[in-house]
């Protein structure tokens, strides 16, 4: 009974530390994104967008056929439930995406800031009301650090921010979503986008054929941009299999606060590889989430200890 119980605790602490491994990662990638959307330029954000969908798919497709066998890989679709799951997480991956990308060549990078700032905040608050995770003092903490040091961003600069918010509902409702799914992430992922498959084909078709697509916007000395936007589907897939690895073996709360990973390291690179401005309410804000990361590290190591000191029973 005790070496049952010993396993469980030990598969258990692999699959936490497994969880932790992929958030992270996901995190760094999506931080360093910026620098491959820069590349891109001048092709168009909807057509990035169009092309995003249906590379996507074709990866997560491709994967999917070569790792597992066919019977595995279609076997899912044949639940409605499941099938509506799937298509409602696509449609608000894919709507987080369309917003990211227009808002930024819109140049409303302040915006899309806050609401990656907000996003772990609804992630965490969705933990909390819809899975009933548990509050630990450290939590309480580091969820009122953060709080406040975006609520000192919006104040700062005085507007309701509609994309940000956007961006921050759309993300937490698919994390929600995505929460238990049971799922290989890879099948997850190709679930979520091969419905959206046929309708991105078609915009990028319609796009090319009328010169208003990526051909046309990098002919000439730029054609090699072309290239670099082909590989916009693995860069997609790659963080987002990791977050869903992370999904299912993290609570809601520890995914969200690592999310706070992704915007910080895109602040930096817009600072000190874009030069973009850089205002000091930006660092204050920056400052105080990162005390809270700090109350919440810590609450995480006392609550790991506590579970291996105690006695298997």
């Amino acid at each position: 009974m005790k070496d049952n119980m010993s396993d469980e605790k030990l598969n258990q602490g692999k699959s936490y530390r497994q969880g932790i491994f992929s958030s992270l990662m996901c995190n760094i990638w999506w931080g360093l994104m910026p620098v491959y959307w820069q590349a891109l330029r001048p092709i168009g954000s909807w057509v990035i967008i169009f092309y995003r969908i249906v590379l996507v798919a074709a990866v997560c497709l491709i994967a999917a056929v070569a790792v597992y066998d066919k019977k595995t890989v279609f076997a899912p679709l044949k639940d409605k439930k499941t099938v509506i799951r799937y298509v409602l997480a696509g449609i608000l991956i894919t709507a987080n995406w369309s917003i990211y990308i227009w808002a930024v060549n819109e140049d409303m990078v302040i915006q899309t800031c806050i609401g990656y700032y907000i996003e772990p905040l609804a992630i965490c608050l969705l933990g909390i009301v819809l899975f009933k995770e548990r509050m630990s003092r450290y939590k309480v903490a580091a969820f009122g650090m953060a709080a406040l040091g975006v609520a000192a961003v919006i104040i700062y600069f005085g507007e309701v921010p509609l994309v940000a918010l956007s961006l921050a509902a759309t993300f937490s409702i698919y994390a929600a979503i995505k929460k238990n799914f049971g799922m290989p992430p890879l099948l997850s992922l190709l679930y979520e986008t091969i419905f959206l498959l046929p309708a991105g084909l078609a915009a990028v078709i319609y796009l090319e054929a009328t010169g208003q697509g990526a051909i046309a916007a990098v002919w000439g000395d730029e054609s090699y941009k072309y290239a670099f936007l082909m590989f916009c589907g693995l860069f997609t897939a790659i963080p987002l299999i990791l977050f869903a690895d992370a999904a299912n073996k993290l609570n809601l709360f520890t995914v969200g606060l690592f999310n706070y990973i992704s915007p910080t390291i895109s602040l930096i690179i817009g600072i000190y590889m874009f030069k973009e401005p850089f205002e000091p309410i930006q660092l204050i804000a920056f400052a105080i989430i990162w005390i809270g990361l700090i109350f919440f590290s810590y609450g995480e190591y006392t609550e790991v200890r506590r579970d291996k000191e105690r006695p298997a029973s």
